[in-house]
């Protein structure tokens, strides 16, 4: 497995990576050219149930995940530590504890229809995220078990297991908002999704492609002028992204304007 060279590091936070969306894009770059190099030459949807668990060595498990508040719905953890975690049980109709293992992702049963296959795709690759570059944080050490840092002081408040919600996955950040250092892992995470669905060597000439086809030639279309305009951005571009990455329309949305292909209001 291609492991994280990143440059700078927060020390106030167990050395959380300080990471720009290019070095993210260069990172998955790098992991696909060593997973399977053909999704760097033809656009084409990504087996994340494989590569988590091929690639990254990782166990998937399927859960009800119990969550006291219903407005904030978890569609995926990530364990780092041997550990714990409350679960549905739908036989008793009661609440459990269930084991999760180290190196493990538990997928929420919701997001696992036949009609979730988008999101569970995108949410598996966050939470695949959050194992390549946060590795360290959550647990002081590489992945081959050596001390990230023997003469650092780990923070062991921040919790070993990492529960994901709907407003973490398929998002943008907003510098704006002064991120906290959870808020920078989870974006770090979505962010990789993002550049390991849709890689930046077969998505620059597809979206390029696409823009030719509907007769735009500058690269760009900006929104909030014109109707049409609009509609291309908002859902004719977005739903054949998505039928090529298999990803969702939300999710190529975000990219689209993370890449400056859609400028303007979203």
């Amino acid at each position: 497995m291609v492991q994280l060279k990143a440059n700078r590091f927060d020390r106030n936070n167990n050395y959380q990576p300080i990471l720009s969306n290019r070095e993210i894009d260069e990172y998955a770059h790098a992991i696909l050219k060593d997973y399977k190099p053909e999704l760097l030459q033809e656009p084409g949807i990504i087996n994340y149930q494989h590569f988590l668990e091929s690639y990254l060595g990782m166990q998937i498990l399927f859960h009800d995940i119990y969550n006291a508040d219903s407005d904030k719905p978890i569609l995926a953890l990530t364990a780092f530590r041997d550990g714990m975690i409350k679960v549905f049980d739908r036989e008793s109709e009661s609440i459990k504890k269930v084991i999760v293992p180290a190196r493990s992702v538990v997928m929420d049963n919701s997001i696992m229809g036949d009609d979730k296959e988008h999101l569970a795709l995108f949410t598996g690759m966050h939470e695949g995220g959050h194992i390549t570059m946060q590795w360290h944080v959550y647990t002081g050490e590489t992945f081959d078990g050596e001390l990230f840092d023997p003469d650092f002081e780990w923070n062991s408040d921040i919790e070993p297991i990492v529960y994901c919600r709907r407003s973490n996955i398929e998002s943008k950040l907003s510098k704006k908002d002064n991120p906290t250092a959870e808020q920078w892992r989870e974006h770090h995470a979505d962010y990789f999704a993002a550049a390991i669905t849709m890689p930046e060597a077969t998505f620059r000439p597809f979206v390029k492609q696409l823009l030719r086809e509907h007769g735009f030639y500058k690269g760009w279309i900006t929104m909030g002028k014109d109707e049409d305009l609009d509609i291309l951005a908002y859902d004719l571009l977005p739903e054949e992204i998505s039928e090529v990455y298999g990803v969702s329309k939300r999710a190529a949305r975000i990219k689209l304007k993370t890449s400056g292909y859609v400028r303007g209001i979203v």
